[in-house]
This record gives structure tokens, sequence and C-alpha cells, in this order.
């Protein structure tokens, strides 16, 4: 059978945005899967970002992340824009703020959609404009006793 995009199930949902937050506590894979779960969704897209013990060039040992009081609203105005763009049933984005080690989650997303594309390309999305347009700053420290403040994300 053709798929088509007449059931409603092919369309985005109603409010598809569960869960929006910035936290100072360690973030949980489960927690964000859960929120997009959708019995009309075929696919889900997950993306994790974790602390890593490099960056160019250096190693890493820790890093902080600190926010602007705007950034769970610029988060879900994210949101909303990828909702706009994708048939999204649900959706779900969560930040840490503090202090992290190497290892740590740092940022989890996820995406459920009718099918397994868009659920890629609403993720991608999704991460990409939260990394370039939330106001979420890090400040990394190296093992050679440097630091270094990164812009968004």
């Amino acid at each position: 059978m053709a798929p088509t995009n007449d059931h409603p199930g092919e369309q985005g949902a109603q409010d598809p945005v569960k869960l929006i937050a910035i936290r100072e506590t360690a973030l949980s894979l489960d927690e964000v899967f859960r929120a997009v779960g959708d019995d009309a969704a075929g696919g889900t897209a997950l993306f994790v970002g974790t602390v890593r013990n490099h960056d160019s060039g250096a190693d890493v040992d820790e890093l902080g992340y600190s926010c602007h009081p705007s950034a769970e609203a610029e988060m879900r105005r994210i949101a909303e824009k990828v909702v706009a763009e994708y048939p999204v049933r649900a959706l779900a984005a969560v930040h840490r703020v503090g202090d992290l080690g190497v290892g740590d989650l740092a940022v989890v997303v996820a995406v459920s959609c009718p099918h397994r594309g868009e659920a890629f390309e609403a993720c991608r999305k999704l991460i990409d404009d939260l990394k370039h347009e939330v106001p979420i700053w890090k400040h990394q420290k190296f093992s050679d006793g440097t630091e270094e403040w990164v812009g968004a994300c």
C-alpha cells in the first residue's frame, strides 16, 4: 500500500513540544526518549552530546556551561521552528549547565516523526540550531593549565 498524508498520524501532532529544559543536574536519556514516545511515530532520532577529552589538539580535563536567562525561551523558540518545518509528533531538548567532567552528558535532544528520514532531519536541525542560537557558553579547562571560553553551546 502506498503511503499517503491523509492519515492524521502522518501529520505533526497538535502540541509536539513535550520537554524543554536547562538543568543543573545530570541528564537522562530515558526521560528524553520517553518524552518523545508517540504511537503515530515510525521514527525517533536522538542526539546525545557528551564532554570529550580533547578540543583543537588540547587535552580537556573539565568544563562548565553557563547560560543567559533567556536560554530556555530560545530553546523553545527553536523547537517551535522545527515543529513548523517538519511533521513532528513529539520533540524534547535538555541542556546541562554547571561543572561537567569528561564523559558527562551536556545535551540530549530527540524528535519523533511519522518516518525515519523526517526524524533524522528534524533532529539534526534542532541540535544545529540550538548550538548556534541559544545563549549557552562553555568554559573549558585544559590539562596544560590554560582555559578557554567558547561561544554558544
